[in-house]
């Protein structure tokens, strides 16, 4: 990862405690991120040494997923431009910050994630290895 701005902040904004915090902040400084692109579905493989996600979804069909908290929600992604996809997520039950993200890979090979919650946003640049 090239460079992580508000992280922390927005575990803050989602209730994540002090301690994981810390631990996720840590361990999510050198996350491995790959993506296959099979037409309109996209999968997403984000390993870190704490965990590991995976998520596979079709543009413009809802899926479920998690939060970057671990909350269950429906995500509803969709081509912002041939490069940038957005998504909104919905809590599947509970309250909580309204979140979303969006993902571009840009002419010189970076992916650029974006994570809001509410107000704070934080942004993510990745470079090919």
């Amino acid at each position: 990862m090239k460079s992580s701005e508000n992280f922390e902040d927005l575990l803050k904004k989602l209730g994540v405690n002090v301690m994981l915090r810390m631990i996720a902040v840590k361990a999510a400084s050198k996350p491995l991120v790959e993506i296959t692109q099979d037409g309109e579905t996209l999968s997403i493989k984000t390993s870190t040494t704490v965990r590991t996600t995976h998520i596979t979804f079709t543009v413009g069909q809802e899926f479920n997923e998690a939060t970057v908290d671990g909350r269950p929600c429906t995500s509803f992604p969709r081509w912002e431009s041939d490069s940038k996809i957005s998504c909104e997520q919905t809590l599947q039950k509970g309250e909580g910050p309204k979140t979303s993200w969006t993902r571009e890979i840009t002419n010189d090979g970076k992916l650029i994630l974006t994570m809001g919650a509410d107000d704070v946003i934080c942004t993510r640049v990745y470079e090919r290895q």
